[in-house]
Parts: C-alpha cells; structure tokens; sequence
C-alpha cells in the first residue's frame, strides 16, 4: 500500500470518526443503545486512524520522495 493510500485512509477514517462520535453522542439522549453504538464505533474508527498514523510514520521512503 502506498504512503499517499494510508494518508488518505488515515485522514478518513480520523476525521470520520470524530464525526460519527459528535452525531453519536446527540443521538444518545434520543435513543441510549443507538447512540452508544456509534459513539463505540467512531471510537474505534479514530483509534485505527491513529494506528495508521505509526505504520505511516515507520514505513521506509523511496529515494526522491
């Protein structure tokens, strides 16, 4: 995968997730369960942002890049 692949996914699924936590969070004082659920999910979108952050930051740069 290249370097400019897990920035685009990096940046989606980071800014993504902050979306589905801020929509998830309003949703919950309507209905508990559904607005948990995508606040856990976002959650968890935010995190792998974060991993793909680190596999970015470790993978080696090709010469002229």
């Amino acid at each position: 995968m290249s370097s400019s692949r897990i920035a685009l996914w990096t940046w989606l699924l980071i800014f993504g997730g902050l979306l589905g936590f801020a929509l998830g969070w309003t949703v919950a004082a309507a209905d508990a369960a559904l607005g948990w659920s995508m606040v856990a999910v976002s959650v968890m979108a935010v995190l792998v942002g974060l991993v793909l952050i680190w596999v970015r930051s470790r993978m080696e740069r090709p010469v002229g890049e």
